[in-house]
């Protein structure tokens, strides 16, 4: 399997008629195989290997979180050590999210003059780099590809081609229930820790549906495409924190936070806004009516076809 295809959920495990579980295991094989992909590919830039790597490990740790239910233990142990992974990486991840925000800010309706952007870019872009450098080193590769190698051998271990379709459907409920509590009741006072809290329960959301999307061929590609564009749109709002930020008191952009507050309130004024309408169209659902939907989704087994008794073969003597 291509390792940067989605493994559909109901292609056959086998010819024993089984559907479901056997291509779970495929899933998690393909998102340590992009893993290893953005550890290893040496055309990648230090700051695309870092960001790759943070995504494969965000779609990991939803899939461990799936696992949790029917595997217990050595999923959430494997998902929490992933968490600290991500964690060594973040470092380097501040500096480009304000980098991000840089661009967005230009969409703005009083955007920052062009000189300064470069000016700030350039300070920025120095800051990622030093930090990569801290953090992206050979004894942090060392330890992505310990941890990727045991996360392969876990896998094949572990019975996860057995774990039922219903035990898959409660976990995706939860994630649900969790992202859809955090909605904040008033979108203009919510604070950026609420906001990134909601905001990481959506990628969660988002990747967990990617398993079953095949099973929703229609409406699945729909919610999917919602569920990304609010974690597009809540993301810009964090990076647009993380700018924030760097502008602060005794901080590297401090002597332009002046010029550049009234640009960001109005760029996060503006994702908030679209925020709250798709976060109204995607939990539109109460929870319970949501694992009933995925309920309806689950694969029929496939049923082998009864062979043929043969006719008994009689004897010279009846016939």
């Amino acid at each position: 399997m291509n390792p940067r295809q989605k493994p559909s959920m109901t292609e056959q495990a086998g010819e024993d008629g089984s559907i479901f579980g056997g291509n779970l295991a495929a899933a998690g094989r393909a998102i340590i195989a992009d893993a290893r992909k953005a550890l290893c590919d040496p055309k990648l830039s230090d700051p695309e290997a870092v960001h790759n790597l943070r995504k494969a490990l965000k779609r990991w740790r939803a899939y461990l979180r799936l696992l949790e239910r029917p595997l217990g233990a050595p999923a959430r142990a494997m998902r929490v050590e992933a968490r600290e992974m991500m964690r060594a990486l973040a470092g380097a991840r501040d500096a480009q999210s304000a980098l991000d925000a840089l661009d967005d800010l230009s969409k703005s309706e009083t955007p920052p003059a062009k000189t300064s952007v470069a000016t700030l870019r350039g300070r920025l872009t120095d800051i990622r780099d030093a930090a990569e450098a801290a953090t992206f080193t050979a004894e942090t590769r060392e330890r992505l590809a310990r941890y990727l190698d045991y996360a392969a051998l876990s896998l094949e271990r572990w019975p996860v081609a057995e774990i039922d379709f219903d035990a898959i459907a409660d976990g995706l409920a939860v994630t649900y229930r969790r992202a859809r509590g955090l909605v904040p009741e008033n979108w203009a006072q919510a604070d950026p820790e609420h906001l990134h809290d909601l905001r990481r329960r959506v990628v969660e959301h988002r990747h967990q549906m990617e398993l079953i999307e095949p099973l929703w061929p229609r409406e699945g590609k729909a919610w999917a495409q919602k569920a990304q564009r609010l974690r597009n749109r809540l993301g810009a709002c964090q990076d647009l924190e993380m700018l924030r930020q760097f502008t602060g008191p005794h901080q590297p952009l401090a002597r332009w936070r002046a010029r550049l507050a009234p640009a960001i309130a109005a760029r996060r004024a503006a994702h908030l806004h679209e925020a709250a309408r798709l976060t109204a169209r995607l939990f539109a659902d109460k929870p319970k009516a949501f694992r009933k939907r995925i309920a309806a989704l689950r694969p029929a087994r496939k049923t082998a076809r009864p062979r043929k008794t043969p006719a008994p073969v009689r004897s010279s003597s009846e016939r």
